[in-house]
């Protein structure tokens, strides 16, 4: 049983002041609930621990080594209490944030930023990684938020889309495309450089396909500035999210919708026992502002 730090400050307030009632007037107790105070105390650790010299109430030998453990406690204690502060009054907090490569350069910093204009003693990290591993990792409680492409699933995930974004055909600067937009025929003779993976793949993927046609690109990669590098540098096309293109290298690129155009939704995903810190109801609302 651990100890009662209640019984313990008014153990100190006893020591200090020398006397039951001053300790009761300090503390707003009567005297017959500070003596159980220290009764208790003086029960649990089986020990005296005050004793009566004339009409003074001083600490026993036992009572002068506790005063040194109990005083460190009590600081420790008021400490840990000042610390929590910052966090019942809003003005503190922490949320882990998982996320794939396009969302966390494009859309995650605007949106960090509103947060933290909100609250700026908001901690926020960001981990990177394929939707599967972020998703699990959401799981085992390691992130409060996941902000990935759609479909998601997890009995245990709550999910909200919250921006959709268009994919787009995208080709070395100068390149010509068909007037009403490449359509999967026309992309699939062109070289396609395309994002090796996730859920935007397999959107692209069963839009380029054909009847008993594999897709196989001539080259795959882990990320899409990396492939848009190699679109500018004339090795080849791709259907890269609109995000990755609000900026697009200076002209070096061609962009266009695709015929029928393609999109893809962005989700927040969450557990569904998770406690919404202020910190993060903060950061979904900076991320559903994204909405339009």
């Amino acid at each position: 049983m651990p100890l009662n730090l209640d019984q313990l400050a008014t153990f100190v307030n006893v020591a200090d002041l020398g006397s039951f009632t001053a300790a009761a007037d300090k503390e707003s107790l009567t005297q017959p609930a500070v003596s159980l105070q220290v009764k208790g105390l003086e029960q649990r650790l089986g020990v005296r621990l005050i004793e009566r010299v004339g009409r003074r109430a001083q600490p026993t030998a036992a009572g002068l080594d506790l005063l040194v453990h109990a005083r460190r406690l009590l600081q420790e204690s008021a400490a840990a209490e000042e610390a929590m502060v910052p966090y019942r009054d809003g003005a503190s907090g922490r949320v882990r944030i998982g996320s794939g490569g396009t969302a966390s350069i494009h859309l995650l910093p605007r949106a960090i930023a509103a947060a933290r204009k909100r609250m700026p003693g908001l901690e926020i990290t960001v981990r990177i990684g394929d939707a599967d591993g972020i998703l699990h990792e959401l799981e085992a409680n390691s992130l409060d938020i996941a902000v990935v492409a759609l479909p998601a699933s997890g009995r245990n995930f709550e999910i909200e889309p919250f921006y959709e974004e268009e994919l787009l055909a995208v080709a070395p600067a100068g390149s010509l495309m068909p007037e009403d937009g490449p359509d999967a025929a026309f992309m699939r003779d062109r070289t396609l450089l395309l994002y090796e993976g996730g859920n935007t793949r397999r959107a692209i993927d069963a839009w380029l396909a054909a009847p008993d046609t594999r897709i196989r690109p001539a080259m795959e990669f882990g990320s899409i500035e990396a492939i848009k590098e190699l679109v500018a540098v004339g090795l080849g096309w791709s259907i890269l999210p609109g995000l990755a293109l609000k900026r697009d290298r200076a002209g070096l690129v061609t962009t266009s919708s695709l015929n029928p155009r393609l999109t893809r939704r962005l989700g927040m995903v969450l557990r569904r026992d998770k406690h919404l810190t202020r910190g993060l109801r903060e950061m979904m609302k900076c991320l559903r502002a994204f909405k339009g």
